[in-house]
């Protein structure tokens, strides 16, 4: 499975912030993590980030194109539909947070 993703390094906290639409009309998912655009570490930190949310080893989520980029296609090696559901889940949970 494919997905784009739209990366805020160095921000105040790691999360996952839902989904947003680009001026192009692509729909991203909205992701910020506090380690810097350097050596791959923002990367690195989406990764484990998508992995945690989504129940799945770091080892299954590939950055496919973007590494110097804030838009990210990553491929998440796994059951399409299971995660689909987790990432529906996930902006399910963060609607009806207050």
């Amino acid at each position: 499975m494919a997905l784009t993703v739209r990366l805020t390094p160095k921000s105040a906290r790691d999360a996952l912030e839902g989904i947003e639409q680009l001026a192009d009309g692509r729909a991203v998912v909205k992701a910020r993590v506090r380690a810097v655009p350097e050596a791959g570490a923002a990367n690195t930190a989406l990764i484990r980030l998508l992995a945690e949310a989504l129940a799945m080893p770091a080892r299954a989520i590939k950055l496919e194109s973007g590494a110097t980029s804030r838009v990210k296609v990553l491929f998440l090696n796994g059951d399409a539909e299971v995660l689909d559901m987790r990432l529906a889940a996930l902006w399910r949970r963060d609607r009806d947070s207050p």
